[in-house]
């Protein structure tokens, strides 16, 4: 490989890896339209700019993250510098736009200076046409809600109406989503279909307001067959989107039209949204989506190398599934970490290149998540003390946070059962497995249960 293969190839491998870090529109705005010039011997990057305001975002926001990931892949320091690029033909600035009440704005990124705006009439269905039902792998953190996903694309308007999805980030929810709709055109290919972010509606709300143009904005959302909508939570605090989607809602279900919504969160757990528009998110079927077990998180990783073009050997998709444990666009993080450190240093997938790949990653993990700190986190959010954890006390108050300490114990680090027993009290390892089975059993059927284990899961993860 020359030495502008190379250069190049680490400039791609940390794009890559940044498309999987953000959102499809932080990616689509800030990173894919940049270009790169890297020095010969790896020591510097010159990223090129379309113009200053995209300068210093691309300065403060993602800069020295650049650096981190060259840094990793090639083994040295390297110096990211920004430049505007040459002779670009000036872009006017966004106009200042005028003040709406209660600024329903979207809050997590910045339009673009210049980006260019769509047609109002215009209906796309922003579907992603590889994100099916065929490329998503089953377990039984996703079965449920894969089952009645299917049904829904089979025979939208009946059942399940509203369809309501909920899990932590990167589990799936959104693939899911495009599934239902890429299966309904392939089904009806005249079918109105449209997915969105929670975002973009609150976007599309401002701009009706402010251009008057209500009329388009309704026929846009009224006379949809199937309305895919990402990350509701985003509808917090906005009243005026609230009430549009409120209105949205209702004609949809009235034409018998489908609406498949993903959160954060189960309906009732939602904060700052309208009772009534609460009401309408639990009156269909509310399913979870659950991070993956082993087995599934290995089946992952296996397919996604194979279309990526690579070929992941079982026991480093074993070693990789057991050190990433949360979410799936972590594996799929991970993944790309590796392909792109195998691709840039020509050398064969294995257990210690997938160790050298991630080191930054497992540092973070083995620092942050032990078997004590689990157990503190856990007695504090019971209200108990950390002693129980070791006692034999046997009350209901006692035995099941103790239970829940050692599921999460299991699940977040590598200790075995007979480590984790060693450390609540000298119990034998059959008590743990007991435990375990217990509370992953009891975690697909109770909500409340599930609620609580992923709020301890995002406070142990930090």
């Amino acid at each position: 490989m020359s030495a502008e293969d190379i250069a190049a190839s680490l400039w791609q491998a940390c794009v890559d890896q940044l498309a999987q870090e953000l959102s499809e529109q932080q990616f689509n705005t800030w990173i894919k339209p940049l270009t790169a010039q890297v020095a010969d011997d790896l020591s510097r990057i010159t990223i090129f700019v379309a113009n200053r305001f995209k300068l210093d975002w691309i300065r403060a926001q993602y800069a020295a993250r650049i650096a981190d990931m060259a840094g990793n892949l090639s083994g040295q320091s390297v110096t990211i510098e920004l430049a505007i690029t040459p002779r670009e033909t000036p872009v006017r600035p966004a106009p200042v736009m005028p003040a709406v009440a209660e600024m329903d704005v979207p809050r997590e990124v910045p339009s673009a200076p210049g980006a260019p705006e769509e047609p109002p009439g215009l209906l796309k269905n922003r579907l992603n046409a590889q994100l099916t039902f065929d490329t998503l792998v089953e377990g039984s953190a996703n079965r449920m809600a894969r089952a009645a996903a299917m049904h829904v694309a089979g025979t939208p308007g009946h059942l399940y109406n509203p369809l309501f999805i909920y899990g932590g980030v990167g589990l799936g929810k959104t693939h899911l989503m495009h599934a239902v709709g890429n299966k309904l055109l392939a089904d009806r290919a005249d079918a109105k279909v449209l997915y969105i972010h929670a975002e973009q509606f609150v976007s599309d709300v401002v701009k009706a307001y402010q251009r008057k143009t209500f009329d388009e904005f309704k026929e846009r959302y009224h006379s949809l067959d199937l309305l895919l909508i990402d990350d509701v939570q985003f509808f917090a605090n906005k009243d005026r989107t609230q009430e549009e989607f409120f209105n949205a809602f209702e004609a949809l279900l009235a034409k018998k039209s489908h609406i498949v919504m993903t959160s954060d969160t189960y309906p009732k757990g939602l904060t700052d949204i309208h009772e009534r528009l609460v009401s309408r998110f639990d009156s269909g079927l509310t399913v979870a989506i659950e991070p993956p077990e082993l087995e599934m998180r290995v089946a992952i990783l296996i397919n996604k190398a194979i279309v990526e073009g690579a070929e992941m050997p079982e026991e480093v998709a074993f070693f990789v599934a057991k050190n990433v444990r949360s979410n799936v666009r972590e594996l799929e993080g991970a993944l790309r970490k590796i392909l792109a450190y195998s691709r840039f240093n020509q050398k064969e997938i294995s257990i210690q290149l997938a160790r050298e790949a991630l080191r930054d990653l497992l540092s973070i993990q083995n620092r942050q998540i032990s078997v004590e700190n689990i157990q503190k986190t856990v007695a504090d959010y019971y209200k108990i003390k950390v002693a129980d954890m070791y006692s034999k006390k046997r009350p209901a108050s006692i035995a099941r946070p103790r239970q829940i300490a050692m599921y999460l114990a299991k699940e977040l680090t590598q200790k075995s059962l007979p480590e984790i027993g060693e450390l609540f009290g000298g119990r034998d390892h059959t008590t743990v497995l007991h435990a375990v089975r217990k509370i992953s059993g009891e975690r697909q059927q109770l909500t409340e249960l599930n609620q609580q284990l992923h709020v301890l899961e995002q406070t142990l993860k930090g």
